[in-house]
């Protein structure tokens, strides 16, 4: 296998992550008839077809599902090995792949990335969002080298290391009837609208299982939209959809400017942890190592973030 096949698979598993043509060729910086050319070119030498395509949607056959996880290993051993040269010579450079769940994503990793990139200009970071499962299930199929997510796996192929505590906090609408109050009664949340985050959510699960140990359970509570993203939770709470429970670090913006109401539970501290998770037995790229040392020393409060920018 040459380096362009190496390539055509990168642009195989963009189009399958994207779920579409046109998206992938923004992502990857090609015009879209040369990625359907590339896809073409990889069916053809595979001798079957790989995506099937719908009106708006581009998916995997179950050939394609499993091309998918191997042409991820192929691409992340053949980073490693560029890593690792470089790195016999001195220089760290090359390609990173990591991935972080929601908050991680979009409140911890963008200020590492430009930490790091300050420090090491001659890697390219890659950051891939999804929820703790989508982002553990990348790292153990090799797409991805390391991992930020909110809630520990019980899967032993993994190396997981804490790296914080998060705070959850009980919002509400500024003009919520709530917003005076410091502090509510863990029962009363069953008496309220309630918007979740989707299943495999790291922040679900650690809601899940505080609210059950205070003695609520989460069917009781009247949910009343199942919503992707951090961001949509806060906003559905803004726009008096119902309240929810988030992360401290995700809704300071919109509390600052009266928006929202954070409040804590009566007797209940909600914490999860962020961890560093790696695939046991995989190699860490010198590059790697220096991500994963930043990152630990972000969650500890030993590295000022405040003043890193993405700027070379």
């Amino acid at each position: 296998m040459d380096l362009m096949d190496l390539w055509r698979l990168k642009v195989f598993r963009a189009v399958v992550e994207q779920g579409s043509f046109s998206r992938a060729a923004r992502s990857i910086h090609l015009s879209q008839p040369t990625v359907s050319s590339h896809i073409k070119d990889v069916e053809t030498h595979y001798g079957c077809r790989l995506l099937d395509r719908f009106e708006k949607k581009v998916v995997p056959t179950r050939a394609g599902e499993l091309l998918y996880q191997y042409a991820g290993r192929l691409l992340a051993v053949y980073e490693e090995t560029e890593a690792a040269l470089a790195a016999f010579q001195g220089v760290v450079r090359g390609n990173l792949s990591v991935g972080g769940s929601t908050i991680p994503a979009g409140y911890l990793l963008p200020a590492v990335i430009g930490r790091f990139i300050k420090d090491y200009p001659d890697v390219c970071v890659s950051l891939k969002t999804g929820d703790t499962h989508q982002i553990t299930g990348e790292v153990l199929e090799g797409g991805l080298e390391l991992g930020v997510v909110g809630a520990k796996s019980v899967d032993r192929r993994l190396i997981q290391e804490k790296i914080m505590d998060d705070e959850l906090r009980v919002i509400v609408p500024g003009t919520h009837p709530w917003a005076g109050r410091r502090r509510i009664d863990v029962q009363a949340l069953a008496r309220e609208p309630f918007i979740i985050r989707e299943r495999g959510s790291g922040t679900l699960m650690a809601i899940e299982e505080e609210l059950s140990e205070a003695g609520l359970n989460s069917r009781e509570m009247n949910i009343v939209a199942e919503l992707g993203s951090t961001e949509a939770v806060i906003q559905g709470v803004k726009n008096h959809v119902g309240i929810s429970i988030v992360s401290l670090l995700a809704v300071r913006e919109a509390e600052q400017a009266g928006l929202v109401k954070s409040l804590t539970i009566k007797g209940m501290t909600l914490t999860r942890q962020f961890y560093v998770i790696r695939r046991k037995g995989r190699t860490e790229s010198p590059a790697g190592e220096a991500f994963r040392i930043l990152v630990e020393a972000a969650g500890a409060g030993r590295l000022d973030l405040s003043n890193a920018t993405a700027g070379r």
